[in-house]
């Protein structure tokens, strides 16, 4: 008999701690985003830490900007940003206020809500590609800029939340390199995903982007 996920959300002081501990911590929990439409649920199967100052493959290895900022802010917020001019990528930091340490969401198992994802995600195959890379997770769940620094631990009303859902037993849990980190970054093995789980996103090592003639 499968146990019930437990549905109580994640406090702040989950966050409050090193990266590498919380990226692996994460799988299984559940992220609720609410919507005008209703509510869409997914099960966290794939996630990638990224340790700010220590770490060449993070947005704020070189430093604060306007794009980073909500990485220095306090733990359990939301950073989401934009990239090759079309997607949209979600993270939650991680570590004391300063740190800028985050933990990207790369793929997940749409539980509630399926639906809702579907219209968003359209070129789907089946609902096990609904939130299959960081890319489709966002778009499947709603998620843009307008939800950079959202408190996904608030107590009050907020667009995201997490829940503490089902841990994954250690033994279950995988690592390897990040997908598309170049330099030095491109050695960690900070991408951490549920053992033969579908939704998880196959890994891509870095291509250089070619310039055009």
């Amino acid at each position: 008999m499968i146990a019930t996920p437990d549905r109580t959300p994640l406090p702040r002081e989950f966050f409050d701690r090193p990266v590498l501990e919380v990226a692996p911590d994460l799988l299984g929990r559940i992220l609720v985003r609410t919507t005008p439409d209703g509510p869409i649920a997914l099960r966290l199967t794939e996630v990638e830490a990224y340790d700010g100052p220590n770490d060449p493959g993070s947005h704020a290895y070189r430093g604060r900007t306007s794009r980073n900022d909500v990485m220095f802010g306090p733990p359990g917020h939301v950073y989401v940003y934009f990239t090759y001019g079309m997607w949209h990528c979600m993270n939650l930091v991680c570590g004391p206020v300063g740190r800028a340490s985050a933990v990207l969401l790369r793929a997940g198992e749409v539980i509630e809500g399926a639906e809702l994802a579907r219209k968003r995600r359209l070129s789907a195959r089946n609902d096990k590609e609904l939130a299959k890379g960081p890319a489709r997770l966002a778009t499947a769940l709603g998620v843009d800029r307008a939800l950079d620094g959202t408190d996904a631990c608030t107590t009050g009303e907020t667009p995201l939340r997490i829940l503490t859902g089902t841990p994954v037993p250690a033994d279950q849990v995988r690592s390897g390199p990040r997908t598309g980190v170049a330099g030095d970054g491109a050695v960690h093995p900070w991408r951490f995903w549920v053992a033969n789980d579908p939704t998880v996103s196959p890994y891509r090592a870095h291509t250089p982007r070619r310039r055009r003639s």
